[in-house]
């Protein structure tokens, strides 16, 4: 299989024409992923054509809602091996972003991808997005927050509302199980605690991921209005307790 040619392909489908270089760059991370994978657990889908329609088309989905602006800072948290964060890069090679994770050992292989990839202004950050978002660098200087970090709505808009300016957003994005994230997002303390944090809730969207079957969701939560200074709370507190 020409792995290229069918990235190329699988972008056009979504109206996203790849240069020769950015196909490469998708390839080679994949390649990358794969190899570092057989050492240390990335990614459940290995599969080359799963791969690029889970993680890599999955990932820059976020421009159904939000379109990157050129010389924007986008923080992802919990990125993990690099979702969505790595591939918005790439399509978007103007976005200044920053990669958050809590292990260290795959902060290092997002490293490694970065330099290989030739991506500039790209940052990876091994931390705690509580201890971070305290930071005055970090904190409220984003246009826009990504994560598809698994946690219930309240806990991952502590993690995130943070870091983004305001009048910036804040995407979360969700897979199978999000129907009653969706749900959740539309109640009162699920709503009540993004309120608290200075966020709105705004639109959200759903849609199949193409040439799959799988159910996505982006909620879209505006920041109207500065966080307070005690959010978030201690390591954990997000989670353990969350707001509402």
């Amino acid at each position: 299989m020409d792995k290229r040619a069918y990235i190329r392909d699988e972008f056009s489908k979504i109206q996203i024409e790849l240069s020769e270089k950015q196909a490469e760059q998708f390839e080679q991370y994949y390649e990358m992923l794969i190899a570092k994978n057989e050492v240390m657990n990335l990614t459940a889908i290995t599969e080359f054509e799963e791969v690029v329609q889970k993680h890599f088309i999955d990932s820059v989905m976020i421009k159904e809602v939000r379109e990157p602006g050129d010389n924007e800072k986008w923080i992802d948290v919990g990125t993990g091996a690099g979702f969505p964060g790595i591939p918005l890069k790439i399509v978007y090679p103007q976005l200044q972003v920053t990669l958050l994770d809590s292990l260290n050992k795959r902060v290092k292989f997002l490293q490694e991808v970065v330099d290989a990839l030739g991506l500039e202004q790209v940052e990876a950050l091994h931390g705690r997005a509580e201890e971070y978002a305290k930071k005055a660098e970090y904190r409220e200087q984003y246009d826009c927050c990504v994560s598809r970090a698994v946690a219930n709505l309240a806990s991952l808009s502590e993690y995130c509302l943070p870091f983004v300016k305001v009048g910036g957003l804040f995407l979360a994005m969700k897979g199978e199980s999000a129907a009653d994230e969706v749900q959740e997002a539309e109640n009162e303390a699920a709503g009540k605690a993004v309120e608290i944090l200075g966020g709105r809730i705004g639109q959200r969207k759903e849609f199949m991921l193409p040439s799959s079957d799988m159910y996505r969701c982006l909620l879209y939560i505006e920041k109207v209005k500065a966080t307070a200074k005690k959010y978030p709370r201690k390591a954990g507190m997000p989670t353990k307790e969350p707001l509402h």
